[in-house]
């Protein structure tokens, strides 16, 4: 038999206990045996086990990123195509008219699309961030209003900001994507008169911590602790939360990528989420932020205008994709520049061969067949263009701009599907040097 025994000072050991019953007459009478303590034998093999399953979880989760991720940027192509025609198509109709309702139909769709392989990119952790120093009190603070907004009247918002809490890097627009997720999430599992609370504190965190954490490396950590008091979640349940598509929701009521998207941005930000849940007690996820010894000041940021602003300068652009191709050259057009289009990277070189004039900025795509848009820069750049400004265009980032979707010092970057507005902005802000 094996069982467990506790000790005079409430810890316990566990003992294997060996025994053998001697007989008289058909009788037994009397026993011996020997007791083995086990203990550490135990707390290895379960050891072995914990890292195991976390193995193959980890496995798993790879393989379903690297799905998410291929799936997200050939989808992100297909929207670029369906947004940029439908936004060309909606300034044409007449106002009021069935076909203008048609078309907003469409790019409503289409949007709701491009949110979803958002979400995919952020679980998958091929999204492009931009992280900044952020004071995680600060942040939250400001996201208090719309937090309560989104919870509604029906649940109680706590904020318990811990004192002197260290500086992170991280990308602010994905910070507040992660709390609005887990905020719904507690909505929607919380009943009337429930509570949400928010608090932070510095952790610091050791090896045994990490053993019992599969995720979790050690050093100096901002926590967030969301928790709520609500229906909370089985152990069978908080193995899967953080597969993409898995949900307890029912049929049309959620698309289960809410919390896959939070541990993705969380581990892209190079921290980790531990989850701890009760049947019927709530549940309290915590996002560990590894601390920044950066002390640089970060610049505030610029507001955009409300009109896209235009230009006249001539543009290189190239993409693989015909179609993008067309659609972004029409795009450039409109606003006033002059486009030279390719549809590689050869064809481009030998466009500026032939080209009289001056080119002031390359507008490529990042992974193409014959070279990347990297290389096709630092050829142009060789070649004399000396002048010549890059701004990178993918439905997600490869490495050779970024690693970890984390974008290198001074690569200026637009994601796909983006409109002309975006694109009108972020030319102009290549352009002038911003």
């Amino acid at each position: 038999f094996e069982y467990r025994f506790r000790r005079k000072d409430d810890d316990y050991v566990w003992l294997r206990d060996v025994v053998q019953v001697d007989m008289k007459d058909g009788r037994p009478c009397r026993m011996r045996g020997l007791m083995l303590d086990i203990t550490e034998s135990r707390r290895v093999k379960e050891a072995r086990r914990k890292l195991e399953n976390q193995l193959r979880q980890s496995q798993k989760m790879e393989a379903i990123g690297r799905l998410a991720g291929g799936v997200a940027h050939d989808f992100n192509n297909m929207l670029q195509t369906i947004l940029g025609y439908t936004e060309m198509s909606l300034l044409e109709v007449e106002a009021g008219s069935a076909l203008q309702e048609s078309f907003q139909e469409i790019e409503k769709a289409a949007l709701h699309s491009a949110d979803l392989t958002r979400q995919l990119l952020a679980f998958a952790r091929k999204q492009t961030i931009s992280p900044r120093l952020l004071h995680l009190n600060d942040e939250i603070s400001g996201m208090l209003k719309m937090l309560r907004r989104l919870l509604g009247e029906d649940l109680n918002l706590l904020w318990k900001p811990g004192g002197e809490l260290w500086p992170v890097r991280m990308d602010p627009a994905l910070l507040q994507q992660a709390l609005v997720n887990l905020a719904v999430n507690a909505r929607d599992a919380a009943e009337a008169g429930g509570r949400l609370t928010i608090e932070t504190e510095n952790v610091e965190i050791d090896q045994a911590y990490c053993r019992r954490h599969g995720d979790a490396v050690p050093g100096e950590y901002a926590m967030i602790a969301v928790a709520d008091d609500g229906q909370g979640m089985d152990s069978e349940v908080l193995e899967q939360i953080f597969e993409p598509f898995f949900t307890t929701k029912q049929a049309g009521q959620g698309t289960g990528l809410g919390l896959a998207t939070v541990y993705g941005i969380v581990r892209q930000s190079e921290g980790f989420v531990n989850v701890y849940s009760e049947v019927g007690r709530g549940t309290v996820f915590q996002i560990h932020l590894p601390r920044s010894r950066s002390s640089a000041a970060e610049q505030p940021e610029e507001k955009i205008p409300k009109t896209a602003p235009r230009g006249s300068e001539t543009i290189l652009l190239v993409e693989d994709n015909q179609a993008l191709l067309d659609l972004a050259r029409k795009m450039l057009e409109r606003l006033g520049y002059q486009v030279l289009a390719a549809a590689s990277p050869k064809q481009a070189l030998r466009l500026m061969e032939h080209y009289a004039g001056q080119a002031r900025l390359l507008v490529t795509d990042v992974v193409m067949p014959e070279m990347s848009g990297r290389e096709l820069w630092q050829k142009l750049l060789e070649r004399g263009e000396s002048q010549l400004k890059c701004l990178y265009m993918s439905g997600y980032t490869a490495n050779v701009i970024a690693h970890h979707g984390i974008l290198d010092h001074g690569v200026n970057f637009i994601g796909k599907p983006f409109s002309t507005y975006a694109l009108a902005v972020k030319v102009r802000e290549v352009l002038d040097g911003k």
